[in-house]
């Protein structure tokens, strides 16, 4: 890996985190409203589609990379805790993805195709960009559903989407657990003494 491919992943680390911190910040009790407009639609439901597309992905791009897809969550019926454990899954097995695709130059390997679906690209930098935005525009939804229902969310809430150098600290202990994360911390050269 070099210094590009780490803010790739480092781009896919704090977005991950920052949707992760978008649940933890929804109050319980807005999790079954529907959102207005689209009652069908509940807060729970577009917190699950989340990690569930995520999984979508995997499942598209990551078998020929050996990597497990985590199970889907219930739409209807996951709670919060649920949710969470789900995406600190998928968000794992994304960044194994991102990294077996960088490592081969770009292409994920064993996808033959350009584009899934005639839109999933089978790029990791292009993915990568995908699914940012993907989450991105839920995240929006999610922070405007809490405000049409009247849950508006804390100022440090919104203003914590946007704390990426927080995001990507509460991120990296995960990644240095694994041995894959951003450690800042270099081993130190050997001092020469002057004049030698």
């Amino acid at each position: 890996m070099n210094a590009l491919h780490e803010s790739i992943l480092n781009a896919w680390r704090i977005n991950s985190r920052v949707t992760a911190f978008l649940v933890e910040q929804l109050p319980a009790d807005l999790w079954p409203l529907g959102l207005p407009g689209a009652p069908r639609r509940t807060v729970r439901s577009i917190a699950a589609h989340l990690h569930n597309c995520r999984c979508l992905w995997l499942n598209s791009l990551a078998t020929a990379s050996g990597i497990a897809v985590p199970r889907q969550v219930n739409r209807a019926a996951a709670a919060p805790a649920d949710v969470l454990a789900a995406l600190a899954l998928s968000a794992d097995a994304v960044e194994r993805l991102l990294r077996a695709g960088l490592a081969n130059g770009g292409p994920f390997p064993g996808v033959k195709s350009r584009f899934i679906y005639g839109a999933m690209p089978r790029d990791a930098v292009l993915f990568c960009g995908y699914a940012l935005s993907h989450e991105s525009h839920h995240r929006g939804q999610l922070v405007v559903a809490a405000r049409a229902l009247g849950h508006r969310l804390p100022p440090a809430a919104i203003s914590g989407l946007w704390q990426w150098s927080s995001r990507l600290r509460e991120a990296a202990p995960a990644h240095r657990a694994r041995g894959t994360g951003p450690d800042r911390r270099q081993p130190r050269s050997p001092r020469r003494p002057v004049g030698r």
